[in-house]
């Protein structure tokens, strides 16, 4: 990311917002609020969603860094969703979002590759 401040203050809103739905401090929130923080949160996924697709590669060096974030963002999203679809399983029935949400990673995660080596 260049040195833009949207580009900062977007992600961390969207980090906050996120938290505050999982009520970290375990104080109820009433269905109005819950619904104002998930509209905001939305709005704010789809501002940082926007960046990312407005990304431009300036270099070889700049397209290295960006394979590297996605990488390991692709690694720490599917690891994260293993580890829930393990403790899940052992503890209850699995949630299906949760091997949905990993099984489309995966799948974009292929089928990116598959188009790049055929088209770039």
């Amino acid at each position: 990311m260049k040195n833009n401040i949207k580009e900062i203050i977007v992600p961390l809103t969207l980090v906050v917002l996120a938290v505050l739905l999982l009520n970290p401090f375990h104080f109820w929130m009433p269905d109005m609020a819950v619904m104002g923080i998930l509209a905001t949160l939305l709005v704010f996924f789809g501002v940082f969603a926007s960046f990312i697709l407005r990304e431009k590669s300036i270099d070889e060096r700049d397209n290295v860094n960006r394979s590297l974030a996605g990488r390991n963002a692709f690694l720490a999203g599917s690891s994260i969703l293993m580890l829930a679809i393990v403790v899940q399983g052992y503890k209850e029935a699995i949630d299906p979002w949760l091997v949905v949400a990993l099984i489309v990673m995966i799948l974009v995660k292929i089928s990116t590759r598959i188009w790049s080596d055929k088209n770039l």
